[in-house]
């Protein structure tokens, strides 16, 4: 991950928009405190940076849930649709692979880069309980090792008010299929 830092400017004005965002969704995470969590950023230099990204890329990121265990928030991209961080197939070999019409990158480079994690299928269908996303686009999830091995990846989507998982293959890439990231702070 490249080594980034936010200006003051820049780290005001996204905790500004994560506050925002944060008390007008409170269904998302009921019994939490913005302070402890703004506390926590604070002190996670490289987390606000990774959040920026997320941000910057209309994800609309979000604190769905919290880790007792480890003492970790959960921040989701929230945004209606996919993130715009689409036309990416699903990883290097698969980027790799293709003689013609490559993508410009792929979904798991572009997270490591960014410094969040693609969600998994469970944690897709988690976040679909707070509330109906990707709705017109879909959205790349982690993919189990063995489909990945046969060349495979899976993706999701919300159609007819039920979340479906499908299949690519991994070296695939649409305008309207993006990623979802994860950030523990």
């Amino acid at each position: 991950m490249k080594k980034k830092q936010l200006t003051s400017e820049q780290k005001n004005a996204l905790l500004s928009v994560l506050k925002t965002r944060f008390e007008k969704n409170m269904a998302r995470h009921k019994n939490l405190k913005w302070e402890k969590i703004q506390a926590k950023l604070e002190a996670s230099p490289e987390k606000l940076c990774a959040l920026n990204e997320m941000e910057e890329t209309e994800g609309e990121p979000d604190v769905i849930d919290y880790n007792h265990k480890t003492d970790e928030y959960i921040f989701v991209d929230c945004s209606p649709e996919s993130p715009k961080r689409r036309s990416l197939c699903y990883d290097y070999p698969a980027w790799e692979s293709r003689k013609a019409n490559k993508p410009e990158s792929n979904v798991i480079d572009t997270a490591l880069e960014m410094g969040i994690e693609l969600l998994t299928e469970e944690q897709y269908r988690k976040l679909q309980e707070l509330g109906k996303f990707d709705q017109k686009t879909s959205s790349w999830v982690q993919t189990p090792a063995s489909i990945r091995e046969l060349g495979g990846a899976i993706f999701c989507d919300r159609r007819y008010n039920t979340v479906f998982t499908y299949h690519n293959g991994a070296d695939s890439y649409y305008a309207a299929r993006g990623f979802r990231g994860m950030l523990k702070v």
